[in-house]
């Protein structure tokens, strides 16, 4: 079951790979299943997977120099999470990668991907999206934290990304809005979300 919905999620994220090459592929995952907290990813790690969430949310966080949680991106039900660039493959991670709940993760080595993909153009079409996104992950979150203030930035987040509203401690959610959850809760209180 969980091999056929790897394959559908390749296929979703790949509608014009040949079936043969992508059957190859999942047939090399490796399912990860992660309790609520566990690690994925420690920084200092090498990282040398292509990963798709069957189930569950992860997150992508530093550490900062005093130890301080600073998240960075949330993974969900569908999504894949690779080192894209040849420097996330080739040095260790500066970053965690963990469960938020209990998450089902297909492991698939970045280079059985590489070497069964490499010449399909739906795998250089995926990662292309894949860039463009972050690009635009990045353009966003940077223009929300310079040009709005802590209310404009959950509300945000409530329009663009509402699954996190729902799914995301408050104390992460915080931590990725660039604020402590004590301020969150005040802002979510001045919308009307919770009673004070």
């Amino acid at each position: 079951m969980s091999e056929n919905l790897l394959f559908n999620g390749l296929m979703t994220l790949m509608p014009e790979a040949p079936h043969p090459v992508i059957r190859r592929v999942v047939a090399s995952a490796r399912l990860r299943c992660l309790a609520k907290g566990e690690p994925l990813l420690r920084a200092g790690q090498g990282w040398g997977d292509f990963w798709w969430v069957e189930s569950g949310l992860l997150r992508l966080y530093y550490l900062d120099q005093n130890g301080v949680e600073a998240n960075k991106n949330f993974f969900s039900d569908g999504q894949p999470l690779w080192p894209i660039t040849p420097a996330l493959r080739e040095t260790d991670s500066s970053f965690f990668v963990a469960a938020l709940e209990p998450t089902r993760v297909h492991a698939i080595s970045y280079a059985v991907f590489e070497r069964e993909m490499s010449t399909e153009p739906a795998w250089t079409a995926l990662q292309l999206r894949a860039l463009q996104g972050l690009l635009d992950e990045k353009m966003w979150r940077e223009r929300i934290f310079l040009q709005s203030d802590a209310s404009q930035r959950y509300q945000e987040v409530l329009v663009n990304r509402p699954m996190w509203c729902e799914r995301i401690p408050l104390k992460h959610l915080a931590s990725w809005l660039g604020m402590t959850d004590v301020s969150l809760s005040r802002v979510r209180a001045n919308l009307g979300l919770i009673r004070r």
